[in-house]
Formats: structure tokens, sequence, C-alpha cells
């Protein structure tokens, strides 16, 4: 295969955002710039890329956003790569936040980008990857998780990276990072899933994902995905969804103790998913719909629960006890988790530092089992 890597950029990593279910993500940090940096964002470009449909891109983009340098051991082989994926409508630069690399990657931190060499992709369908709202709409290839997958090792096989040190995922990463382990279990180190499990998406999880897409393609104004403009009651619906499945009860209930807070933060996430407007008036993208419903619908071809045996990686899979998602009591975790040789499962008790399946961005609750994953596994 041949990789075109057509943009290289450096970016401030103040100005690097991505649109998330609320407005408390979205925020711009306001205090001192971060430690690490700066941000390397480029394009790869993957030629005639076939999708698992068999329909096909001439031109399938990818964008991504590193920290740090390769570092190649006595052999030539780079020896430091950390892939970090985003989940459902985010980004790779969704991550770059004070809680999530504001913990992880400056100086002494566990991943060190003087140390590390962070990638943060851009799914299929996301960011400023090749995507419906490209021109496409509802004529983009119907991409699965399984295509995104697979772009992103085409991706990390450009950058001459032939093993990961390790691969953290955050809800549709989780599921990916899984994915990674079982395809390629030679070429992964170490795992961190985090906020997922590893089975089909059925009963709740897969109904919440139905009702958005249903909500966009009932809306008249959609116009089967060829709208001049956006679906906005379609979206507004989906937005309403959104938020409660990524709410946290217990943070919310401290946070928004005024019915007047609750409107205003409703009013706010509104705003910026709709309209790209943030509280403080800074912009985002708002929403699209087509990317939207791509997004949701890529996870119909997930299910790595047969194959759980091959995974080599030393795993360190976390979940939070508030997560709407993925609640514990299924009991899914618990059953297939012993099922991965060297893996560990964690469910984090509710607490100050757990924000319900937005836990996976807040470092601070698991950091401690990040740290731990990386002395195991560092002769794996």
């Amino acid at each position: 295969m041949g990789w075109i890597v057509v943009k290289a950029a450096v970016a401030s990593v103040a100005l690097v955002l991505a649109a998330s279910a609320t407005v408390e993500a979205q925020a711009p940090a306001k205090d001192a710039p971060p430690a690490y940096g700066p941000a390397h964002g480029a394009d790869v470009v993957i030629p005639d890329f076939q999708f698992r449909d068999g329909s096909r891109l001439a031109q399938l983009r990818i964008h991504y956003t590193t920290f740090g340098t390769p570092h190649r051991d006595a052999s030539g082989r780079v020896d430091n790569a950390v892939l970090i994926l985003h989940g459902t409508g985010g980004a790779g630069t969704s991550l770059v936040r004070p809680q999530f690399a504001g913990e992880l990657f400056g100086p002494g931190q566990l991943l060190d980008d003087s140390k590390y060499f962070i990638i943060l992709p851009d799914g299929i369908g996301h960011g400023k990857s090749s995507k419906p709202s490209d021109g496409l709409h509802m004529r983009f290839p119907h991409y699965g998780y399984s295509d995104m997958v697979e772009a992103q090792h085409e991706l990390v096989q450009s950058l001459g990276i032939t093993r990961l040190r390790l691969i953290m995922g955050t809800s549709m990463g989780c599921m990916q990072a899984f994915m990674w382990g079982e395809t390629w279990p030679d070429q992964v180190q170490a795992m961190m899933p985090m906020a997922c499990l590893p089975t089909q998406i059925v009963g709740r999880n897969r109904l919440w994902r139905r009702m958005i897409i249903q909500a966009i393609e009932n809306d008249p104004a959609w116009m089967k995905g060829d709208y001049a403009a956006e679906p906005l009651e379609g979206l507004r619906a989906a937005e309403d969804i959104t938020m409660i499945a990524g709410s946290a009860p217990h943070q919310m209930q401290k946070a928004l103790d005024t019915p007047a807070k609750v409107d205003g933060f409703l009013n706010d996430n509104m705003n910026a998913a709709l309209l790209g407007v943030l509280p403080d008036g800074g912009k985002t993208e708002p929403t699209d719909a087509n990317d939207l419903i791509y997004a949701l619908d890529a996870s119909r071809d997930y299910d790595p629960s047969a194959h759980l045996e091959a995974i080599k990686a030393y795993v360190m899979w976390v979940n939070s006890a508030d997560d709407f998602i993925n609640p514990p009591e299924l009991g899914i975790a618990q059953a297939m988790a012993p099922r991965i040789k060297n893996g560990t499962f964690v469910l984090l008790p509710i607490g100050p530092n757990t924000h319900g399946h937005g836990t996976h961005t807040w470092a601070v609750a698991w950091k401690d089992k990040l740290e731990l994953l990386l002395k195991e596994s560092a002769d794996n």
C-alpha cells in the first residue's frame, strides 16, 4: 500500500478542541499554557481504500496529531509509540485538554512526550479525516469499526511503526482497542481500553443510538441526507439523548443545583452542538447530521467477544460504576475479563473523580492504573 503524507503543521495546543456531549468537555482551558507539546498535525492519504462492504474511496484521508518524536532501539525499531483512540463524534484532539493530556503528557508524567511518541488519529468520518460532510453526504461509503481500525493500522504502518508500546482507547476507541489486540496481537505491547464492553452492541446501548438516527432521519429537513441546512429538530433530539447517555448523575446533582443552572447547561450544550458557539463565545464545529448518523451506525459490525483469548498484550481495562452506556450490573465485563490472558478489569466506584461515561477523559480517576500497566508490560 502506498501512503502519501499531504500536509504537516504545528498546532497551538490551546486552540485544539473537539465537539463533545457536554459543554464542560468543550470549554477551553483558561489557565497557563500546557507544559507539553507542541502538537504536530498531518494527513496521510490511503489510495483506493476498500471498505469491508466492497465499496471504495479513491483517496481516504486520515488526519492525525502527534506529540513527541519516535525513538528507535538498537535494531532500528520504533519502541515508544502510543496510539490513543477517541470516542464517537470526537477527534484525536478531543483528548488534548487539561484533564487528559494535561495529566499525562507533561514533563515527568506517565506519557511524558519527551519520552513517548503519541499519535492521536481522527477516525474515518470524524474530525479532519474523510467524512460524509465533505460532499458525498449519504453516498459516502458506510464504514464500520473494522474499516476504521484498518485505516488506523495503515496510518501506523505509514509512520514506520511495527509494534505499539501502548494503545489507549476511550468509548468507541476502547472498542477499537480490543479489535486491535485481536487482529494484530503481536503488534501491541499494552492496552488500556476505557469505557466499553467487548461484546456486540445490543440492548440499551444500541437503542439510544437508533433513537438518535431515527430522530434525524424523521426530520423532514434531513431530506435523505441532501439538506442545504442542518435538520435542527432532529439534531436537537440527538443532543438531548446524548446528554443523558453521557451524563454523570452525582456530578450533575452537585454542579446543576438550581433550576437556572440546569436551564443554562441545556442551552449551552444546544448552542455548542447546533450553532458551534461555546459559553465563552468561542467557536467549535457544530454537529453535522449525516456525520453523526454514520458515526453511530458504524458500531453495527462490532463484536470481539469470540476472540478475546487471542490478545497477547497486557491489558488494563477500566470502566466506571456510573456509566449509563456500559452499566456494571449487566455483569458482562466481570464474565469476560478472565478470558484475557494478561488482562485486569477495574471497575471504578462512583466518587468525586468519576464523571459517568466520560470518566475515560479524566485521568486523575485512573492514571494510577496506567502507571501499573506500564510497569507490568515493560518486558512484554
